[in-house]
């Protein structure tokens, strides 16, 4: 803020006076100008706020109540003299000074009300760890407005006594303010320390923690779990450079407390009945800005481009790759290609999916840059380790589905949180403890099971401990066909998925008819998200040749062609098929090469893709019997030369390659028409350019 003084020295002087005659000037009245009169009100307005803030200043933090109650008192002295003086500017008794003074004064509220509010939005333990430069920040807008308040002209405002008082009271009590930081940094040198003796491999000693908790204000499960929520939010933003390595160990503590102390009962969300699920089996529609304008899915990691409008990332990222520079949604030539995250979306989109109980189980093992700072800090990394230990125990000796329920929905949350918290669950033996639970009749018992054993499932070593667990997969293979919700069924065929990334487990998991008929059922039946999962699974199972057969056999090739409109990984799983020995199947149904041509010209840009490499994989295959197929598809030369120009890469290369296929074959129909004095039934005509080419 500009020095008061310096901005009332220089203020211009009224016509026909000099520099020099400055005071004559301050004294002389003019009839106050309509933006004065909206200034007074503007201040008066904020200070009547600042002043009847009473009650917010009670909520944010103990700790900090006594210099945001400073704030409200301050306030309540200014709105008792500004109600006096609002008065004598309606009488038209105002100095010309004191609008430049006025107008500082009201910097300084707005500055008091932009400290509180930013107090109120921070996590509870950052506010701790920048306590010294809150209370020198509070400190010095206290000397600002007493600076101004001795440089308001009172004399010649022509206030009441008792309201010159009031103001001379004002700037006492401000230039008196020092925060009575004692208490409150012997509690940040407390939760310091804990952070150190964490470090050391100490475990907290229970009373200590409670006692410490209860000063900072988190005293239940809810705001305990509010804090770490706010604690990550301020990580992943970079909110406070200096404080991050802190604020990661007590991300932490706080888990390790919340099972310790609270035993926090799982989010109603978490727990309900498959909540997500209407009654013909389909989650609620997002709102239309949370959709991908390319892949119209829910959106995991939002970003703008340079036209203004927002996509996912690895769409637009796919779209920049296949050699696009240009808005998807609005065709316009974009200037550079930055993508800039959309955090205020992204935590939208959160707080829907939590409200609504979606799952967005590609985003809970998706915090990488946490988790990567989790790794590198050792206190975080005995916290989580404490608290993985904590829970296995714990979950051990719950013989209630209420108790186990608890335990495994905090196993789940910490499971989520990176992959050194997924080996110190795994190493503590949560995976032979989770499988039975699988079984549960409680349905949110059962959903955190699931998604506790998916979530695990990202780290190498969990895969094998659970491949190798007694009667896991079969579990697994249970929740798919008898799952309470259709969100557990569709974790159980994403845990399919996470296991079958491993060679090895690739094989088992195919070869077992159980699976890959549960599978198959889900595409048949299930809802969007869930057949979405489960084709990703069946592509993976078709990546190995060895399993194509007993795919087949279960009806795989059916089920991704009836899915082939509605998901583009249905094509996918076709392709992978052709590519490995399911050729003949797939052109042995009826409409499968049309179906494939019509996803060629109307699908996703992926499902575009994956539709002309299955038409090349089966024409490679099968020769002249699938090449008569594709040739009688109207229009399917138009569509390959269409996508040959705006097509990905690959969609290009495939369908170059593709047209190379048709044009040999119309070539040598062509010859044999002529020998046989007639063209071949059903032959169509290629256009010129794809014949020059």
């Amino acid at each position: 803020m500009a020095n008061p003084r310096t901005v009332l020295t220089s203020a211009p002087s009224p016509p026909g006076c000099c520099s020099s005659s400055s005071s004559a000037a301050a004294a002389t009245f003019v009839p106050p100008s309509p933006s004065d009169g909206e200034l007074l009100r503007s201040l008066h307005r904020l200070a009547r706020d600042l002043s009847a803030a009473a009650a917010a200043t009670e909520t944010p933090v103990p700790f900090l109540r006594a210099a945001l109650a400073s704030i409200t008192r301050r306030s309540k002295l200014l709105a008792a003299a500004l109600d006096d003086l609002v008065a004598c500017a309606a009488a038209g008794d105002l100095p010309r000074s004191a609008p430049l003074c006025l107008r500082e004064v009201l910097l300084v509220l707005q500055r008091f009300k932009a400290l509180a509010a930013d107090c109120a939005a921070r996590s509870r333990m950052r506010l701790l760890l920048q306590l010294d430069e809150i209370e020198e920040e509070v400190r010095e807008l206290h000397q600002d407005l007493a600076t101004l308040l001795d440089l308001l002209p009172v004399a010649e405002l022509g206030l009441a006594e008792d309201v010159v008082d009031l103001l001379a009271l004002a700037s006492r009590q401000c230039r008196r303010f020092a925060p009575a930081a004692g208490a409150e940094q012997a509690l940040k040198a407390r939760v310091l320390s804990l952070i150190q003796g964490i470090e050391r491999e100490i475990v907290p000693e229970r009373e200590r923690l409670e006692e410490i908790l209860e000063e900072v204000g988190i005293n239940d499960a809810a705001s305990c779990g509010d804090e770490i929520e706010s604690l990550e939010r301020e990580i992943g933003d970079r909110a406070s450079e200096r404080w991050t390595d802190a604020m990661i160990a007590l991300v932490g503590l706080l888990r390790y407390a919340k099972c310790v102390l609270f035993s926090a009962t799982p989010r109603p969300s978490d727990s309900k009945p498959d909540p997500e699920v209407d009654e013909e089996g389909e989650p609620p529609a997002p709102p239309p800005d949370f959709r991908c304008p390319i892949t119209l899915d829910i959106m995991d990691e939002p970003v703008v481009v340079a036209s203004g409008q927002t996509y996912d990332r690895e769409s637009i990222a796919r779209w920049f790759d296949s050699g696009k520079s240009t808005c998807p949604k609005t065709g316009q030539v974009l200037t550079n290609l930055e993508l800039v995250p959309n955090k205020a979306l992204k935590n939208l989109i959160a707080k829907w999916c939590r409200e609504n109980g979606v799952a967005m189980e590609s985003s809970e093992a998706s915090k990488s840059e946490p988790a990567q700072a989790v790794s590198a800090n050792k206190a975080a990394l005995e916290a989580a380790r404490m608290t993985a230990s904590f829970l296995v125990k714990k979950l051990s000796i719950s013989f209630s589905p209420y108790a186990a329920n608890r335990v495994v929905h905090e196993i789940r949350l910490l499971s989520k949180s990176g992959n050194d918290c997924r080996a110190f669950v795994g190493e503590a033996g949560a995976v032979p403890l989770l499988v039975p639970l699988l079984y549960s009749e409680d349905a949110g018992l059962q959903l955190n099971a699931v998604t506790a054993l998916l979530n695990l499932s990202i780290l190498e070593a969990n895969k094998k401990r659970i491949m190798h667990a007694e009667g896991a997969v079969e579990a697994v293979g249970h929740i798919m066909s008898s799952g309470a919700t259709w969100r557990a069924k569709e974790n159980a065929a994403a845990a399919v998925l996470s296991l079958a990334s491993v060679h090895t487990y690739r094989r088992r998991l195919g070869r077992n008819l159980s699976i890959v008929e549960k599978l198959v059922h889900l595409v048949r039946t299930g809802p969007t998200s869930t057949k979405k999962d489960a084709l990703a699974a069946l592509l993976s199972l078709a990546g190995e040749r060895e399993n194509v057969g007993k795919l087949v056999d279960a009806g795989v090739a059916q089920v991704a062609l009836s899915a082939v409109s509605e998901e583009e990984t249905a094509a996918a799983v076709l392709a992978a098929l052709a590519k490995r020995g399911g050729a003949e199947a797939i052109v042995g149904m009826d409409g499968a090469v049309a179906r494939l041509v019509g996803e060629m010209r109307r699908g996703t840009e992926w499902g575009r893709e994956n539709a002309t490499a299955a038409l090349v994989l089966l024409c490679r295959r099968l020769g002249a019997r699938a090449v008569t197929q594709v040739m009688a598809v109207p229009g399917v030369e138009w569509a390959i030369w269409e996508l040959m120009g705006t097509g990905t890469e690959r969609a290009r290369r495939k369908a170059a390659s593709l047209g190379r296929i048709c044009r040999r074959w119309a070539a040598a129909s062509a010859a044999d028409g002529e020998r046989g004095n007639g063209c071949p039934a059903g032959a169509s005509v290629v256009p010129p350019a794809m014949m020059a080419s």
